[in-house]
């Protein structure tokens, strides 16, 4: 899953591939925001990002790209 975090003041934005589902991805930014708490998504690679909910400009939540690699023989 693909997971997009823009963040106020801030010129690039962070992009991350998850393994959590959209549902589980909108409630952790539901609740960094309602509680005013951090954002913390684990990536792919199990590295952690930690986001203040604060500064969440927005969070755009889709499907990973599917890259297809080689040749089909037809």
């Amino acid at each position: 899953m693909e997971v997009r975090i823009g963040v106020q003041d801030v010129a690039r934005e962070l992009v991350l591939e998850s393994e959590q589902s959209p549902d589980e991805i909108s409630a952790a930014v539901t609740a960094a925001l309602a509680e005013g708490g951090t954002l913390r998504l684990r990536d792919v690679k199990g590295r952690e990002v930690i986001v203040p909910g604060s500064v969440i400009g927005y969070v755009d939540i889709g499907a990973a790209e599917v890259r297809h690699v080689g040749f089909t023989i037809a």
